[in-house]
């Protein structure tokens, strides 16, 4: 009587690694995406829209969303514009869309 207890393994014994290999890899993506270290300063869950929530509190998104709201003029927009990119620096997207 010839049972794989006596014939060895058998050629099943090669994806033994592989099954571990995907168990290592599967725990690491769940820790990544459901544990681990949030950025500084941002709320939530860290995941591709995190740094986008520390820009919506800067001063230029504000100034934007009141104008978009109707809240001021174009002109006072353009005016505290000016300043906050003297305090702030540079816009990241550039000069486009800015008035001469």
């Amino acid at each position: 009587m010839n049972t794989l207890a006596y014939a060895g393994p058998g050629p099943w014994i090669v994806f033994v690694p592989f099954v571990w290999a995907a168990v290592i890899i599967t725990v690491i993506t769940v820790l990544r995406r459901f544990g681990g270290r949030r950025p500084h300063g941002v709320r939530g869950w860290g995941g591709p829209g995190a740094a986008s929530a520390a820009d919506d509190r800067s001063p230029i998104m504000l100034l934007g969303r009141r104008f978009a709201a109707g809240e001021i003029d174009e002109d006072e927009y353009w005016r505290r514009l000016t300043v906050l990119e003297e305090q702030f620096g540079r816009l990241a997207v550039g000069d486009k869309g800015r008035r001469a």
